[in-house]
């Protein structure tokens, strides 16, 4: 038989790319597991009698009733009234370090908590505002306070790397000596390896520094897991070499360093109970998600219908919440579950159950697209592709009503490159083709379905949707092919002897051996190389984002799926396996609250209002009658004692001056809350420091 080979661009020739030999890679990275082997025939009948295959997945683990009687407790006022005042004080502690442009290191480090416990998308305005500033001390060739401190310039370099600033690597020239030196590693010696190690991987091409010091740091972190019994630092030590930071799903990054955070010595109350309280929320809205994606699965009867495929609704939520889990993201995770579902279902249809001659069937009515083409199909094929036709129909309806803008010839366009991927795979496995590596990747990067999950994600997330993006996305810029190349090489890493048992195609680690000769040992080295390759061209995009077309909000989806791939294939194929790691990290994320803690403090739980900034008491000083107010320190902030301000009268408003000699040498917390709940600007004159804010009600 001749095979017509889809031929699509890969993300760029293989022989670029450099030796694996000096690399190194997180500890652990090597995924093994066993599989239920059993192989069973199961026949039906479509005219004649046809012998199919079946992989003998196992039944989902959750029940659509299961997840219909999941409910929270933190969907009231009460809550949100109370994230919403933590909020506000947190705020004030940002606005506080840029108003007296405080100490460097102490606002990366700030930054860096808000990040990984999962609050950073609430003040992301002050954020930017920390990092720009600090940047431009960069560029104007400032020297900052930690110039000299390893730990820190790794964490600068790191987070504005993440943020889309170039920092160059020569800010790691100084310490060339310092490393060398390095025998014996200490706590402190501990926390600096570990910043450089997570730096390490925001590194782009042609940076060859970081390949050596990531190598540096594992070899010196896994010595100090040996001999140190701090156990908050060793905690953190083997969470990243297990799989570093850039690499991990925010918000199972988030759940973990809450857990952390709780058992530090002194964690900030304000942060902490602000996480809590917000993770809880958050997991209410994604609760509410993931029922409307349950009903949607049960309406269409797939998985008792086509019961030879996998049943994986909850799996495929939490790939869309690992891609997008912001809450105003709602759509996004529905529509991408429904995506996820029904690829599961087609995969399955072209990998195990349909026969050639089927497929070659299926594969030309998804082009033609025309539901009474799908009177051809044999039935359970029929079923399959009206789920996906009235799906796909129905989320373009979506677009044209709320976007003006007609999306079909893009999405269909993906789902016809997917299938004709399944096709070729399909033809290589009934031939028993053993395809190049070359060949193999070629098709494979989109047949693992990145692609289309992110073209589909644009027309989900987007909030306005133009024919120019989608023009330019169908083609596959490199943000797409390298983001799915991370997508397939972990996919395979965790699923490929498996995969070979049931009789599917050969994947990446094969065929790199065949053409090679390599050892599985070996081979797996290399694809590990290429997916650190991968991440080397997404940071570069990230940082270097030359096109105006590729917003921020769609580079983060398109590096999350990059991210959630690690997550689901770290230690196995945890798509199609729901084992108790599975199982425990759905739990944690959409079924188990995090216990508010006890240290949350009264005054926290006590609603902040404008009358409780007004007097405590008023007196009048010998100055032309000018009024002095007492703030109530407790009140207004926690480590002001009493704030004299002049007080002056107009009409609805009160308005208050202090000299600013007097702030310069004062706390300024209190000017900062009075601030934020007035909604008024700052401003600073030459003796005054001007606050206004609504008078509610002037009684003590």
């Amino acid at each position: 038989m001749t095979m017509g080979l889809l031929h699509l661009p890969l993300l760029s020739s293989l022989s670029t790319l450099t030796s694996s030999r000096n690399l190194s890679f997180p500890r652990n990275f090597y995924v093994s597991f066993q599989m239920n082997k059993r192989s069973t025939v199961d026949t039906k009948v479509y005219n004649t009698s046809v012998v199919r295959r079946s992989a003998n997945y196992q039944p989902s683990i959750w029940k659509h009733e299961f997840v219909e009687s999941l409910t929270s407790e933190f969907t009231g006022e009460k809550s949100l009234n109370r994230r919403d005042m933590l909020k506000r004080r947190v705020k004030m502690m940002l606005n506080k370090e840029l108003l007296l442009d405080g100490d460097s290191l102490r606002q990366l480090e700030l930054v860096d908590k808000l990040q990984r416990l999962g609050l950073s998308y609430h003040f992301q305005i002050e954020i930017n505002q920390i990092l720009e500033n600090m940047n431009e001390k960069f560029e104007n060739g400032k020297d900052l306070e930690w110039n000299n401190n390893l730990y820190a310039t790794a964490l600068h370099f790191r987070i504005l790397r993440q943020h889309g600033y170039y920092i160059p690597e020569e800010v790691f020239e100084k310490f060339k000596d310092e490393l060398e030196s390095f025998n014996s590693i200490c706590d402190e010696k501990a926390k600096r390896m570990l910043s450089l190690y997570e730096a390490s991987f925001l590194a782009m091409e042609g940076e060859s520094f970081f390949d050596n010091a990531r190598h540096f740091a594992i070899q010196h972190l896994s010595k100090y897991l040996k001999s140190s019994d701090d156990e908050i630092i060793c905690s953190m030590v083997r969470h990243a070499l297990e799989l570093p930071l850039h690499w991990r799903m925010p918000r199972l990054e988030a759940r973990w360093f809450i857990d952390l955070y709780r058992r530090k010595p002194e964690p900030n109350p304000k942060l902490l109970d602000l996480a809590t309280l917000e993770f809880n929320i958050v997991q209410s809205t994604h609760q509410d998600d993931l029922k409307y994606a349950s009903r949607w699965w049960k309406s269409t009867e797939l998985g008792e219908k086509l019961d030879f495929a996998r049943d994986r609704l909850m799996t495929n939520f939490f790939w869309s919440v690992g891609m997008g889990c912001k809450p105003h993201l709602g759509y996004f995770r529905r529509m991408s579950t429904k995506i996820g579902s029904l690829i599961t279902i087609i995969d399955d249809v072209y990998d195990v159950y349909g026969t050639l001659d089927e497929l070659e069937l299926f594969t030309n009515v998804v082009e033609r697209w025309d539901i009474s083409a799908g009177d051809s199909l044999p039935n359970y094929m029929k079923i399959c592709f009206i789920a996906l036709h009235n799906t796909i129909n129905y989320m373009t309806f979506d677009a044209v009503k709320n976007h003006g803008v007609n999306v079909i010839q893009y999405l269909r366009k993906m789902w016809v490159d997917l299938c004709k991927t399944f096709l070729i795979e399909a033809r290589w496995q009934y031939t028993n083709y053993k395809p190049t590596f070359q060949e193999y990747l070629d098709n494979a990067w989109i047949s693992v379905s990145g692609s289309l999950l992110l073209v589909h994600a644009y027309a989900f997330a987007t909030d306005s949707i133009m024919k120019e993006d989608l023009e330019y996305l169908e083609d596959y810029p490199d943000l797409i092919r390298h983001s799915s190349m991370i997508f397939r090489l972990t996919n395979d890493l965790a699923s490929s002897s498996d995969e070979a048992e049931r009789g599917e195609v050969a994947k990446s680690l094969q065929c790199y051996m065949n053409d090679t000769g390599a050892s599985e040992h070996e081979a797996r080295r290399y694809i590990k190389d290429l997916i650190i390759q991968s991440w080397k061209k997404l940071n570069k995009i990230q940082m270097l984002n030359y096109s105006p077309i590729i917003s921020k909000d769609f580079i983060e989806i398109s590096l999350n799926l990059a991210r959630i791939s690690h997550t689901v294939y770290q230690h196995r194929d945890g798509h199609t396996l729901e084992d108790q790691e599975t199982k425990d990290r759905v739990s944690s994320l959409f079924i188990k609250p995090i216990p508010i803690s006890s240290s949350i403090s009264c005054a926290s739980q006590t609603p902040f209002c404008v009358q409780q900034l007004l007097c405590v008491r008023t007196l009048t000083d010998g100055d032309a009658g000018s009024t002095l107010l007492h703030f109530n320190a407790e009140v207004v902030a926690e480590h002001v004692e009493i704030a004299h301000l002049e007080l002056q009268r107009h009409q609805n408003t009160v308005e208050l001056r202090v000299p600013s000699s007097w702030c310069l040498s004062k706390p300024v917390e209190c000017l900062m809350q009075v601030q934020y709940l007035a909604g008024v600007v700052v401003v600073k004159e030459a003796r005054w420091l001007t606050v206004s804010f609504v008078r509610i009600d002037t009684s003590c």
